[in-house]
């Protein structure tokens, strides 16, 4: 019926539990999946035996914990020292991480390179962000990292009883390790650059060792060196760039393209160049030829046997935000070949120039972003739907509501007079059943026949706040829905404060199917014969229970005598309560 763990809040409910001891030095955490029963969620719950001051340490690094928030790892919800002894032990309640351990994961065989880069980057990023606080997670282990069934990765039980920094990074090798050798001893690792990362993170040697997780993951997000040109960031499907990187290409290759062209068409418009002064027609401002030392004709050589090439003083301009042609700027092109992804090479620290012409994209993007008709169509388009909503709003106010108003009148007739000898509308008297409902002033469990357990005690408010999505629920009973036979059944008691007369009372259930007993009584204390019973029934959902004669009583008693089936066995609940006076 419940957990034969001791110092919990009645809030969590115990359902099995999962993972090895934690044996420290101030004594055994265990750890277990639970139901958190006021948001109904699942949780995992670590209880460190005994509490108290033994385990201070643990809990003020679970309060530091608490203030995390990324993926990696798993978020902390409450967390308490207890008081130590018998009925005292500590807690930290986690998120509870669904998903495929990546020890399971691992007994499948190695993953591929790309993605025990992904997994380890994801993890590092989360330890790293827990260090920047100042906290070291520790227990980090196959057993403990999850791979989330969105292809994120999470680490449970966040954080072990004890850590370090350096012991943090130690297991980030020894778990990067297992994911490229399937955790076999003695395993190859065929990427040398991982291999190394692999060496670094685990060196003993202080000056051999990697600084930081967020130096682990920074280098886990890069591809290794390859011919020489730099590394470039690896990026997953779910990391792409939105498409702007691949305009930005497509875009320099077009200019690239343009220049080239432009370059061809002024060099076929020229023709052969001689060496001499400007002819009478080049324009007045034109830059005398210049012959280029390197390119002069043997001075044997008939003029015009051999065209010569000019130097770049003599070029034609090349028009702004374009690409110079290949004689002028050789040093300033992107060479195809050198790598098969400029963008990327270029703004990792490659020799060319590859970072200015991204930003001169960039800015012309920006440019004509801002330019005025884009503003104007930004402006214009949230008006025009507007407008649209508003002359909706008029044809629906105009059309539909006034037929929906005229649907009861008979074409052709007036509506009748009311009758002289009706009372007017605002004279009626007000019937029984819309009187308000009588105010409860504090509630409390009724269970004369229990073992001394609460049944949710600090539940009972729920029953009268108004809320039926809240609700007080019983402990949960196995075999039989008449509480497992082990006794007759369990209420909730209701003060009205002083006495009323109780024409009625209305139960709302969240669990349908359970029977009740309406009962009242005069005083708080006494049996359950004290409480005479008023009415009874079956409640799906909401139920009326009328009682048959009118009773004046300061104590109601809603009185639960049958369970429905739930989770692991039988239980009910009552959402709300409200008692309606006698007329």
């Amino acid at each position: 019926m419940t957990s034969t763990i001791t110092g919990l809040p009645d809030r969590y409910r115990p359902l099995d539990e999962i993972g090895p001891e934690e044996h420290t030095d101030t004594g055994v955490i265990h750890c277990w999946r639970a139901k958190d029963r006021i948001l109904n969620r699942d949780v995992a719950i670590r209880v460190h035996v005994p509490g108290g001051p033994p385990a201070r340490t643990w809990i003020a690094r679970a309060l530091t914990a608490g203030g995390l928030a990324t993926p990696a790892l798993a978020m902390v919800y409450d967390a308490s020292e207890g008081t130590g002894g018998e009925g005292g032990a500590a807690y930290v309640v986690n998120e509870w991480i669904e998903g495929q351990t990546l020890a399971e994961r691992l007994e499948d065989g190695p993953m591929d390179e790309r993605q025990a880069r992904t997994v380890l980057r994801r993890l590092a990023e989360g330890v790293a962000e827990a260090h920047r606080v100042g906290l070291a997670v520790g227990g980090l282990s196959p057993e403990t990292v999850v791979l989330r069934p969105n292809g994120l990765v999470g680490l449970r039980a966040v954080p072990a009883a004890t850590g370090s920094v350096q012991d943090d990074i130690d297991a980030l090798g020894a778990l990067l390790e297992a994911c490229l050798t399937g955790g076999r001893a003695g395993g190859v690792i065929h990427e040398p650059d991982l291999a190394a990362l692999v060496r670094r993170a685990r060196s003993p040697e202080p000056t051999g060792r990697l600084a930081s997780a967020a130096a682990m993951a920074a280098l886990l997000a890069e591809r290794p060196r390859r011919g020489g040109h730099a590394s470039v960031p690896v990026r997953d499907r779910d990391e792409t760039d939105s498409g702007w990187l691949r305009r930005l290409r497509e875009h320099r290759d077009a200019q690239n393209r343009d220049a080239q062209n432009r370059d061809a068409e002024n060099r076929d418009a020229a023709g052969p160049v001689t060496a001499g002064p400007v002819t009478a027609a080049a324009p007045a401002d034109a830059a005398p030829a210049v012959v280029s030392p390197a390119d002069a004709a043997p001075a044997d050589a008939a003029p015009a046997d051999r065209p010569q090439r000019l130097s770049p003083a003599v070029l034609p301009p090349v028009p702004s935000g374009r690409t110079a042609p290949p004689e002028a700027a050789d040093e300033d092109r992107w060479d195809p070949a050198a790598d098969d992804d400029p963008v990327f090479a270029g703004a990792l620290g490659d020799d060319t120039d590859t970072d200015d012409d991204l930003e001169d994209d960039l800015e012309d993007d920006r440019r004509r972003r801002s330019s005025p008709s884009r503003r104007l169509l930004v402006v214009a388009l949230p008006l025009a739907a507007l407008v649209v909503v508003v002359l909706l709003a008029w044809w629906v106010g105009n059309n539909v509501l006034s037929v929906a108003g005229n649907v009861d009148e008979v074409p052709g007739s007036a509506p009748s007079a009311p009758s002289s000898s009706a009372p007017a509308e605002d004279d009626a008297e007000p019937s029984g059943d819309s009187a308000a409902p009588l105010a409860v002033t504090s509630g409390t469990v009724f269970d004369p026949f229990g073992d001394g357990e609460s049944e949710n005690g600090d539940e009972v408010p729920l029953v009268f706040d108004g809320d039926p999505a809240t609700a007080w629920s019983t402990l949960t009973y196995r075999g039989t829905p008449d509480f497992g036979n082990l006794k007759p059944g369990v209420g909730v008691l209701l003060d009205l404060g002083s006495a009323q007369a109780v024409g009625a009372v209305t139960v709302t259930t969240t669990t349908p199917g359970i029977t009740v007993e309406v009962r009242t009584g005069d005083s708080a204390d006494g049996d359950l014969e004290s409480f005479p019973v008023a009415a009874s029934g079956t409640v799906d959902g909401t139920a009326d229970l009328a009682l048959e004669e009118p009773v004046t009583a300061q104590y109601v008693l809603v009185w639960v005598t049958s369970l429905v089936p739930a989770e692991d066995g039988f239980a009910g609940a009552v959402a709300e309560v409200a008692v309606t006076p006698a007329t």
